[in-house]
């Protein structure tokens, strides 16, 4: 059986899910990036050494080496934002991007309408805003558990007539402003006919060629169930979404972290230091994100979202190349319980603890990746200390290199 990997942010994204893919598709003969949560909110920025980047959003962050894209049903999925990042694909090198891609016909459709919508509620909020990219992708998802089988799916490109119904309901029940339906139809059919759409026995006939890559989206401190309410995301971030298209085929774990902590926009981050000096070449205020913050290495917070995730097999450690010497290594509140899935309430309890605790820290930290192996007791399989392929060093013999 090919070994395939999970790749997983166990922060609150950013960690660098996007480098680690793409070292992982040059380092193996991989079949397929498989999307497995998120949508087009994400963020994966991937340089290569010639100096070409890319911000992956929906397809895949292997695509710079050839490596096909699977949006499985868990993504939320933008035909006009995928025609966007392909176009900028083409101009980077990459020759007919939709070629590479393929997409389960059951993944949920996001659109103009829920991308109003979505913006619409985040400003009502004014100053108690929860962070949203602004993609529309939590109104995507609230509004298909609110409307089960009227949501629009991928599949629904494939019939104009049944997918207009649904978006003349939808644009009806938001109340919203936007493109005419006929137009978003027609947009719609023309993206399914330049990708490949498939039914999710897909996924599972990839799993018996060559190893798979799973990517996954956000960082598992914004998970719906089980990060700090408010300030979450509608989406399962941990390697839940991975393990159920897996379905009980092996697959390594691993958890992406840099060598200190971050977040976009409100919600806890215990360890925040303004003075942190760190070099964001990809991250800055967004004008729904809000502002890129930064602090120190928090093992407390990463402790707990292993815990969550059910633990994983290895880490990927990025950012070493930055000078940063202090670990957090307890709260004063002592260490984060694992609460009840589901219970919104509770974790948001456990928000309002969070933003009282104060950190408890170790200085003159040097050898990050014996430090982390060391905290949160997971071994170190890949350090990066640049954002290239090149900078990234094996220390690890978890995954192991391409048998030939």
């Amino acid at each position: 059986m090919s070994e395939h990997v999970i790749v997983t942010d166990l922060g609150y994204g950013d960690a660098g899910k996007g480098t680690v893919v793409d070292w992982l598709c040059a380092q193996r003969r991989v079949g397929a990036v498989v999307r497995f949560n998120g949508g087009g909110q994400a963020a994966h920025n991937v340089v290569l050494p010639d100096g070409r980047h890319h911000t992956f959003a929906q397809f895949g962050s292997g695509t710079f080496r050839g490596v096909p894209t699977h949006l499985s049903r868990f993504v939320v999925v933008d035909p006009l934002a995928l025609a966007a990042e392909a176009a900028h694909l083409g101009e980077v090198g990459v020759p007919h991007p939709f070629g590479l891609l393929t997409v389960d016909r059951e993944a949920l459709l996001a659109t103009p309408y829920h991308v109003a919508a979505g913006r619409g509620r985040e400003l009502a909020r004014g100053a108690d805003r929860h962070g949203s990219c602004g993609m529309g992708v939590g109104e995507t998802m609230a509004y298909a558990l609110e409307h089960p089988g009227l949501a629009p799916v991928v599949g629904d490109c494939e019939t104009p007539a049944r997918l207009a119904r649904k978006l003349r309901a939808l644009r009806e029940t938001l109340k919203v402003p936007g493109p005419p339906v006929a137009d978003c139809v027609a947009a719609y059919r023309a993206f399914a006919e330049r990708v490949t759409l498939v039914d999710s026995s897909f996924t599972t006939a990839l799993l018996h060629g060559r190893p798979v890559v799973f990517e996954g989206a956000q960082g598992v401190l914004l998970d719906e169930w089980h990060g700090f309410h408010p300030y979450t995301t509608w989406s399962t971030t941990t390697f839940a979404n991975a393990l159920a298209l897996l379905d009980g085929v092996p697959a390594i774990r691993l958890g992406v972290l840099r060598s200190y902590t971050t977040r976009h926009g409100p919600g806890p981050l215990v360890t925040e230091d303004p003075t942190l000096e760190t070099a964001e070449a990809h991250n800055g205020t967004g004008p729904w994100q809000g502002p890129f913050r930064v602090g120190h290495f928090d093992a407390v917070a990463h402790r707990y979202a292993l815990a969550v995730a059910g633990g994983a097999d290895a880490l990927a450690l990025t950012h070493l190349d930055v000078p940063v010497s202090r670990m957090c290594v307890s709260y004063d509140m002592g260490e984060l319980p694992v609460g009840t899935a589901g219970d919104l309430d509770g974790q948001a309890g456990l928000t309002g603890r969070l933003l009282r605790a104060r950190p408890r820290y170790l200085d003159g930290v040097d050898d990050w990746p014996a430090a982390v192996a060391d905290a949160l007791d997971v071994p170190v399989h890949l350090g990066s200390w640049g954002p290239t392929s090149a900078d990234k060093t094996r220390l690890g013999s978890v995954i192991a290199p391409e048998r030939v």
